[in-house]
């Protein structure tokens, strides 16, 4: 592999998304509202570079087979270490440990349904309601690291997450529906 292509800054902010995923673990082993707050800012930047590693990459046409590769994952890493944090730790409890769920099975089984496409060199676009759908999850992640420390500032912190996250988890059923019809054609010659 080329190092302008490893060391692009495109990749760079994606090695930095992977590596934002255990510093924000990491904060949950802390009391306290600051460590919560650190866990937001880290979370916030880790959210930032997805748009720009990508945005980056096109517009400086530095786009590579590593990039495609590395930054679907780190999403998933970051979405799945806070949902995992936030639920071990009581922010995500009750009822809405089944938004949180719904929203991991759509990303592994979209991932997995990607990945055999792609051995058929077939593309699934990203829809704008996905994107949409990203964006909001991204907000109620957000909140909900947040959590206590965010309602001693704005009391509905935690409620507003958890709402953005059932919002979240409802446009991941239609837009994980969308994938598997856009792909079931595929599945089911084969």
């Amino acid at each position: 592999m080329k190092n302008n292509v490893a060391f692009s800054l495109p990749n760079i902010l994606t090695y930095g998304r992977i590596l934002a995923v255990p510093a924000v673990a990491f904060c949950f082993y802390f009391e306290g509202t600051t460590p919560r707050w650190i866990a937001v800012g880290l979370f916030v930047l880790a959210a930032i570079t997805d748009f720009f590693d990508g945005y980056l990459a096109r517009a400086w046409q530095q786009q590579s087979a590593l990039g495609r590769m590395l930054d679907p994952i780190a999403d998933k890493l970051l979405v799945s270490v806070c949902l995992l944090m936030l639920a071990a730790d009581g922010t995500i409890g009750g009822w809405s440990i089944i938004a949180a769920l719904i929203i991991l099975c759509r990303e592994i089984l979209v991932s997995g349904l990607r990945e055999f496409l792609a051995e058929l060199q077939v593309s699934v676009p990203v829809t704008q309601l996905a994107k949409w759908k990203t964006t909001v999850q991204m907000v109620a992640i957000g909140l909900l690291l947040a959590g206590p420390a965010g309602d001693l500032i704005f009391p509905y912190t935690s409620l507003l997450g958890l709402t953005a996250l059932w919002v979240a988890a409802v446009l991941t059923l239609y837009t994980g529906y969308d994938y598997f019809r856009a792909g079931i054609g595929h599945l089911i010659t084969e």
